[in-house]
């Protein structure tokens, strides 16, 4: 028995000596409950935390002593909050929550300056914190498969962002601050309640490669004006002319540009 112990004993030291030393620990499908004291001990040594597919109901507020960490993958556990303290993680590069039961999201998310990536897809947001117009360096924000009814005004101020994905939500309108997001290449907004988008969208986002609206009520009157505006970019309509899809009732399945 003093034998098997004392292995344990050096297996576990000797994988936080190994997490300390390259600053990587992965505890994918370890059937954990909460945060492991030892990772948490590790502090400033983290820079990747992956703890995907586990029962983790929580994110500890000791969360904030891994300073360094630069990527946060908690995909598909239980977590129904984030910690208000979640700000102080200023290293934080990609930050990946699919697949839990997150309601809402802090204030705080706007401390975190660094983020490049968000993807909080399959959880059970009703709206977005205003604060997440203070991302400047975000280029990618996947708030897919939400209960989100609109997306702040602030997320305009997300200059940095190439890619957003707001598929399978309630989402009605756009804000008008969408126009300018100026590097934004991919716009996915399938299965939502949108008739309209901004007019001034396919002339002000001049990175715009794709948007993609199927499963969507708006209309080809809408639409055609939004064509309109943006006349003098002949790739747009080009591109446009040869994805509508129409049926008796104006756009059938969405639009992909």
């Amino acid at each position: 028995m003093g034998c098997c112990e004392s292995k344990g004993a050096d297996s576990k030291t000797n994988r936080v000596a190994r997490w300390r030393s390259t600053g990587i620990v992965a505890l994918r499908d370890a059937k954990l409950k909460t945060f492991p004291d030892e990772v948490l001990d590790l502090d400033r040594s983290v820079r990747t935390l992956d703890l995907t597919h586990n029962k983790l109901v929580e994110i500890p507020m000791e969360i904030s002593k891994l300073v360094n960490m630069q990527r946060l993958i908690l995909a598909t556990n239980l977590i129904e909050r984030l910690p208000i303290n979640l700000g102080k993680l200023q290293s934080l590069k990609v930050m990946i929550l699919d697949g839990n039961q997150i309601t809402s999201l802090p204030d705080e998310l706007g401390q975190l300056v660094r983020l490049e990536k968000l993807s909080i897809s399959g959880n059970m947001l009703a709206s977005l914190p205003e604060t997440i117009g203070s991302l400047r360096n975000l280029s990618l924000l996947n708030v897919s498969n939400n209960k989100l009814k609109y997306l702040p005004e602030s997320v305009g101020s997300c200059f940095s962002l190439e890619e957003l994905q707001a598929n399978d939500n309630l989402i009605e309108e756009l804000p008008a601050s969408v126009c300018n997001l100026v590097h934004l290449k991919s716009l996915c907004l399938n299965n939502n309640k949108i008739s309209q988008i901004p007019p001034n969208i396919l002339k002000d986002c001049k990175a715009l490669q794709n948007i993609s609206l199927h499963d969507n009520p708006i209309s080809m009157d809408q639409f055609q004006q939004v064509k309109f505006e943006a006349r003098r970019k002949k790739k747009f309509d080009k591109q446009i002319d040869s994805n509508v899809m129409i049926s008796s009732k104006g756009l059938d399945e969405g639009v992909d540009l």
